[in-house]
Parts: C-alpha cells; structure tokens; sequence
C-alpha cells in the first residue's frame, strides 16, 4: 500500500507527504503543518531534512525521529537513506513586550513550607539547561532565600554592567543556571525585616535590574503561600504557568490546593502546569530497588487529580541529599542514580506541558488588581 519501486524518483514534495502523516504526539497535529519540517534535500536515494521540536527536552524526540524515517521508507522508497537532523526553538508566550528576551516564565509554589521547593526549583533548573536549555533562576523567596547556598554562591556579589546607559546587575553562572537572590545582595547574618511593599520592590529590581540576555525558561522560586510576592509577580510579569510543590501528607496537600486556587482564580488565571510530588519515597542507597513511604502514599496523584492537572513526577529521599544541597551540589547534576534520573524526566514532563499550553491557550497577560 505505501511502497514504491526502489527505482522511484524521490522528490521534495512527495518527502513532505510522507512526513504529513506524521504527528507531534502532544501537539496533535502533523509535523508540517506546525512547520516543523525544514530545509529538505534530496539527492538520489539519500534524503535530509530538519525537525525542529518545541524544547530540547522533548520527551517524544526518539519517537518522533522514528515516525520520520518509517514515513519516508514505507511512503517513498524502501531504499532511501534518510537522516534526520532533530534541533529545537523553544516556544514562547506570544505578546509578551514585558520581557522579550525570555520565552517562558514559570513560577514555582507551595502552600506551605518546608516541602523542599526550592531545592526543586533548583533541581528544576539544572536539570532543564543539562538539556540544552537556556534557564534563568529568580530566587523571590525574599524573607528566606536558599538559592545561594544550594548553588554555593552564598559568599559572592554581583557586579554591575552598564547597558545602554543604565547600571544592570549580572547574574550568577553556575551549573549552566543564570541565578539571582536578594541573599546575595544581603549580608547572610542580617534579618530582612520589610513589610510587604518593600519586598515587593526588591523582587522587581531582581527581575529587571538584571541582563539575563535570552532565555528560554525563566524559574520563580515563591515564598511559600500566598502574599504580597505573588501578587507583585503575576501585576509585574505574564507567567507562562505555575508548578505546585508538595509532600505526600495531608496537611501539606491542602495548603498546596489552596495555593493553587490562588493562581487560579478569575482575577489571576495562571494555568497550573502540573504537581511535583517531593519526599515521595525514601531510598536507602544499599537497597535502591526498595521504596519506603515514610510521609504517606500517592498524595501528589490525588492532588493533581483534584486540580484536574498533570503529576509530573515523584522526586525520591535518598541518603546525602540535604548534604549536597548544602555544598552547592544539586543532585539533578548526577543523572546517574535515582534522585538524578527523576529531575530529568521531570524536566522533560514541564518543558512538554510549556509546549502544550503555548500552543493551546491564549498568553497570559500580567494582572490589574484594584483596591476597592
């Protein structure tokens, strides 16, 4: 039904056909239509062409690259020798004049504390630009920033740059991470008292007084709640999604829900991204085929499920975590044990529903809150 002679004359155009017949699997469209086929050349039996996926940590790339070549053998020529160039463009909000040069911004929340968000902002973050990715990390935990020390910049400040005549700060470089915190610009022993207009203000500044250059994503790393930082980031920036942090226990589950409602209310309207379920199991490193639940089971499931969202993923406990975060090694930097291999495929689970809601769902705009 699909073959052709092996004396057949392969053209450019019948190459196209072929590769219509091929869909993005999250996209649910063909691959030409999205104009994702490019700069196709045929000479004799080779075939070459591009495929431009929607994030470097496309978890479908294997599969796609497949589909590609099955096309053009069955619908071609059996014997054509097809080589498939596979890159990616992150895709961007579209209008977004706030801050053009960044694709995505993405806010990372919690409803309480101490469910380990920022250390999954940070992992987050390595993990996305370990896949090619350019990444930008806010810490706006204001009162209780961590970034520093997970990084192991906490003893550095930055520096100042002019650019077009204004005086922007550079930010930190580290593990392929451009990282910000207010704890760098702060003496580490002295408590930040600031009511909440203060706190706001330094989060703008952090945000706009720095030269990020490109990015493709851009990670917030909220206090935990809900409060003055969250409502100066979606009036100050249009955020692309939030991702909601949470341990499997009950009391954690419904402060995660209810700030989730927050980003989803009428007046906000940030579209939830997905659950990320911290301390999900523990797994002692002489047994790593066992699984210990030590906070309860499947909470970051019905959690998702409550919020008709996605559960991107389960980040295991293991033996010298806390160790390494306290010595700037972010585990998501070894994508050889389990800690390691769940960053990564929750980095390619976020990068995916990015793709899917860019293409889906109207921009977000920032917010106007009026006091009445």
């Amino acid at each position: 039904m699909f073959g052709r002679k092996n004396n057949s004359h392969i053209t450019e155009e019948k190459v196209l056909a072929a590769l219509s017949h091929v869909d993005d699997p999250d996209l649910k469209k063909d691959i030409v239509t999205l104009g994702m086929v490019k700069d196709v050349k045929v000479k004799g039996k080779n075939v070459s062409f591009m495929v431009v996926l929607t994030t470097p940590a496309c978890p479908m790339k294997d599969a796609i690259h497949k589909a590609c070549v099955n096309a053009v053998k069955l619908m071609v020529d059996k014997e054509a020798n097809v080589n498939v160039n596979m890159t990616a463009q992150v895709t961007r909000q579209k209008n977004n004049q706030t801050l053009p040069n960044i694709k995505n911004i993405i806010a990372i929340s919690s409803g309480k504390g101490g469910v380990g968000k920022s250390t999954v902002a940070a992992n987050l973050a390595v993990a996305l630009a370990n896949m090619g990715s350019t990444v930008a990390l806010v810490d706006a935990d204001i009162y209780g920033p961590s970034q520093p020390i997970m990084f192991g910049i906490e003893k550095e400040r930055p520096y100042l740059d002019k650019i077009n005549g204004k005086n922007m700060l550079v930010p930190f470089r580290k593990h392929g991470v451009r990282l910000m915190s207010l704890g760098n610009l702060v003496p580490a022993e002295k408590a930040i008292v600031w009511r909440g207009p203060m706190a706001s203000k330094a989060l703008r500044q952090i945000i706009f007084d720095t030269n990020w250059g490109d990015i493709d994503y851009m990670l917030i790393d909220l206090p935990p709640g809900t409060g003055d930082v969250h409502l100066t980031l979606v009036q100050a920036l249009p955020v692309t999604g939030a991702v909601v942090v949470t341990t499997p226990q009950k009391v954690a589950l419904a402060d995660a829900k209810k700030g989730a409602q927050m980003f989803r209310s009428p007046q906000i309207n940030v579209p939830i991204l997905g659950v990320i379920e911290n301390m999900a199991y523990f797994v002692p490193d002489d047994a790593p085929e066992k699984q210990y639940y030590i906070f309860g089971k499947g909470g970051g499931a019905k959690l998702a499920k409550a919020l008709d969202t996605t559960l991107l993923g389960q980040i295991p406990m293991r033996e010298g975590i806390a160790e390494d975060s306290d010595f700037g090694r972010p585990p998501a930097l070894y994508r050889d044990n389990v800690v390691g291999i769940a960053f990564s495929e929750i980095a390619q689970r976020v990068a995916q529903q990015i793709a899917i809601r860019n293409a889906q769902q109207p921009a977000s705009e920032t917010v106007k809150i009026t006091r009445r």
